[in-house]
């Protein structure tokens, strides 16, 4: 199977690369153990033409974009749920609280799965079922129906930002890695940046809520269609499984198996470890919890943003939904410069691999784009608290959005790197105890900000986050200095 054309094929079979294992036990044959055929075969999926490899990688943005995007649209019109079944702010906020809650339940579920069946049933099937459950809520007739909804629509939907990650570690290798992965490290916070936007226009044309959902449905099947008709399979153990299944029908020889095939591991046991592991890597690992708190903080600020923005906009400077939605464009300004950087800072990481004894990079090496962005947070909130009082022009507040997406992409960028290149053989679990803090943050942070920045006012309440925020700074400049010292002493990380 050539991957550009389909329906190629396998390469001669005295070309393929079967590592051959003999086992004399009585009358068993030797078993041949099927791998890639070295570092250029064509069917591992890091050999596939840079086109087609791009090409999947932007899908996968995408349907990142598509969930997080989902979670966030609903501010542009949270009045409307208000209004129709006659409930409070705080609890129509909870279509944003709970969709995020259900970002932090699935990935429990979706990264054991994902490497027991492959990444693409994965995304098909629960892809599929976000698509459909966005449909109840459009046609809700109570809070109750709407809110059940929202946790399932982000249950399903986390599959996208839970395996998109390993997707790309599955495309490309770890130096080539850096530049698909700030595509990545973007999507899941462009995606609520451009909710509001879109939703807060939705509100002002239609003044009907329901739209919003209808918008989001249709966007959820436009990349369910995508995905069925040019997602590939890229997971390597399910590729080699297929190579296996091929060689024994074409040879008629039943010894051909990959090691997964000749040692499987029960989906039950690997749901019971990867349920049970995250958290324990969240304590034993101070690299994985250190980083993963400093994301939930960037992530609990954005989503705190979207009950922000509308009191310093809204409430200030008297703007309406549209408006206060378009405020968004800075945090996206920021957002997509922080992507110009990003190919220099890989540059620089491949480079500090060179200069080291055996030319390769340590996990370390990808910390600079952390440590050049963190400080752009901090400073941001300042900007956005100390510029808001009403007799100042509202582009202070909205300039600050700017500092604050180019940070927050650059830390997340860096920091997924490192723990994929600290926990590489147990980057699921890292990863997935990574969402589940990051979406802890998240789903909580809207219940309280609106009472936060009416409480202390605009320019304390955005203070003590920027505090908080100047707090965590130090995190990636210790990492750089200490983190072999703490490699070394885990028993999971890489030495």
């Amino acid at each position: 199977m050539s991957i550009p054309n389909r329906s190629s094929k396998l390469p001669d079979l005295e070309a393929q690369k079967v590592a051959t294992a003999a086992i004399t036990d009585g009358e068993k044959a030797s078993i041949h153990y099927v791998t890639w055929d070295g570092d250029m075969d064509p069917e591992n999926p890091n050999n596939w033409s840079t086109p087609y490899r791009w090409t999947i990688t932007i899908v996968v943005a995408f349907l990142v974009v598509s969930a997080a995007f989902g979670s966030s649209v609903v501010t542009g019109r949270l009045q409307g749920p208000m209004e129709d079944f006659g409930v409070s702010m705080e609890v129509s906020t909870l279509q944003v609280s709970l969709i995020v809650f259900g970002f932090m339940v699935g990935p429990l579920l979706w990264s054991p799965i994902s490497e027991t069946i492959g990444r693409k049933p994965v995304y098909v099937v629960a892809l599929g079922v976000y698509f459909i459950f966005n449909i109840p809520c459009a046609v809700a007739k109570n809070i109750e129906t709407l809110l059940v909804c929202r946790f399932f629509s982000g249950f399903f939907g986390s599959a996208c930002l839970t395996i998109a990650g390993g997707t790309i570690s599955d495309l490309f290798p770890a130096k080539e890695r850096g530049n698909a992965i700030a595509y990545f490290a973007a999507a899941p916070f462009a995606g609520p940046v451009l909710g509001p936007i879109v939703g807060g226009w939705i509100s002002i044309g239609t003044q009907n809520w329901r739209w919003i959902y209808w918008v989001n449905t249709i966007f959820a099947g436009m990349m369910w269609i995508i995905v069925i008709l040019v997602m590939p399979e890229t997971y390597h153990p399910i590729l080699l499984k297929k190579r296996a299944k091929r060689l024994r029908y074409e040879t008629g020889d039943p010894s051909y198996v990959t090691v997964e095939e000749e040692f499987p591991v029960p989906l039950s046991e690997l749901l019971k470890d990867t349920m049970v592991r995250p958290f324990g890597m969240l304590v034993t690992e101070p690299i994985l919890l250190l980083m993963s708190m400093y994301i939930a903080i960037i992530y609990s600020l954005l989503y705190g943003f979207f009950f922000a923005y509308p009191i310093i906009f809204g409430e200030i400077h008297g703007m309406n939904d549209g408006e206060i939605g378009l405020t968004f464009c800075s945090v996206l300004i920021g957002t997509f410069l922080a992507l110009l950087v990003t190919p220099k800072l890989d540059k620089m990481y491949n480079k500090a691999g060179e200069k080291r004894p055996d030319g390769k990079p340590t996990p370390e090496d990808r910390l600079p784009g952390m440590m050049f962005g963190a400080p752009f947070v901090p400073v941001s909130l300042f900007i956005f608290g100390w510029t808001s009082y009403p007799w100042l022009h509202w582009t202070g507040p909205c300039f600050s959005g700017i500092p604050f997406g180019f940070g927050m992409v650059l830390i997340y960028w860096a920091a997924n790197n490192y723990l994929i290149d600290c926990f590489p053989r147990y980057v699921t679990s890292a990863l997935a105890g990574k969402t589940v803090v990051r979406s802890g943050g998240g789903a909580a942070f809207p219940l309280f900000i609106g009472y936060m920045y009416h409480g202390m006012g605009n320019q304390w309440a955005s203070t003590l986050l920027a505090f908080i925020s100047l707090a965590i700074v130090p995190i990636p400049f210790a990492f750089y200095r200490y983190g072999p010292y703490v490699r070394s002493r885990s028993k999971m990380c890489v030495q």
